[in-house]
């Protein structure tokens, strides 16, 4: 291994303790507090959760604090090898942290914070306005609003609809909705940060990505027999969907320009 390899690596580690830490308290507590064990609400003591041992009571970690660490390094290093155009790799693990933070809150809360969402429409701004130009960040930004918004309105209108269907079977409805409020905002967020037109771009990969993923959803529940009517009304969080297509543009742009011709 190259001596300069273990920069990123640490760095990498540090980022990923941060993204766990954030995602642990911030859904809970809507500040930085003190984490607790999610089984027990037992407070971890710092060097407990620094060296991510058991909580008091004994209950391990849960396997997505080691699903980020890895991740997160393997990233860095390979956005170190390859930092992203213009912002540099400490640009890019910055955004990285913050990619990082919102897709694991959506993912197991299905929450878009707004803390959150400030800090990253002020990053985005930033980096976009670095690497496309203020006025390609600020019409990325109105494109990601206007596109998602009609989405937005779409959504609530099958929401609707699904209330109906499940009421009509004797299901008690619940508040789901297709698409929420915070993916409008990030799917803004992100146009600071792609600018236009690739906003177009995006979209439209987070849509078919997402689609994709319904599908095999849907034939596991075929094969496991466990499919029925019910299973076309569940929702999925859109935002990891917007985060990967974002990171595959910023990160990976050798993909996105054989797929497409794009700048």
């Amino acid at each position: 291994m190259s001596l300069e390899w273990i920069i990123p690596l640490l760095f990498g580690w540090i980022a990923g303790w941060i993204i766990n830490y954030v995602s642990d308290v911030l859904p809970v507590t809507r500040r930085f507090s003190q984490p607790v064990c999610p089984t027990c609400d037992s407070a971890y003591s710092l060097t407990h959760y620094l060296l991510f041992r058991r909580c008091p009571n004994g209950h391990f970690r849960s396997i997505r604090v080691w699903v980020v660490q890895i991740v997160i390094m393997a990233l860095s290093l390979y956005s170190f090898i390859h930092p992203p155009t213009r912002i540099g790799y400490w640009g890019g693990l910055i955004l990285m942290i913050y990619f990082g933070i919102v897709f694991v809150i959506d993912m197991e809360h299905r929450l878009i914070l707004h803390p959150t969402s400030i800090f990253g429409a002020l990053l985005a701004l930033i980096l976009g306005t670095i690497t496309r130009g203020l006025i390609a960040a600020l019409l990325g930004g109105l494109g990601g609003l206007v596109i998602l918004l009609a989405f937005y309105y779409f959504g609530v209108l099958f929401a609707r609809y699904r209330a109906k269907r499940m009421r009509a079977q004797g299901i008690e409805a619940d508040d789901e909705d297709a698409l929420g409020q915070g993916d409008v905002i990030l799917a803004t967020v992100l146009g600071f940060l792609v600018g236009w037109p690739l906003i177009w771009i995006l979209i439209i990969m987070s849509t078919l990505l997402g689609g994709l993923i319904s599908f095999i959803l849907v034939i596991g529940l075929l094969i496991t027999r466990r499919y029925n009517a019910n299973a076309l009304m569940m929702f999925i969080p859109y935002g990891p969907y917007f985060l990967i297509s974002a990171s595959l543009i910023v990160y990976f742009p050798g993909i996105l320009r054989a797929l497409l011709p794009v700048n």
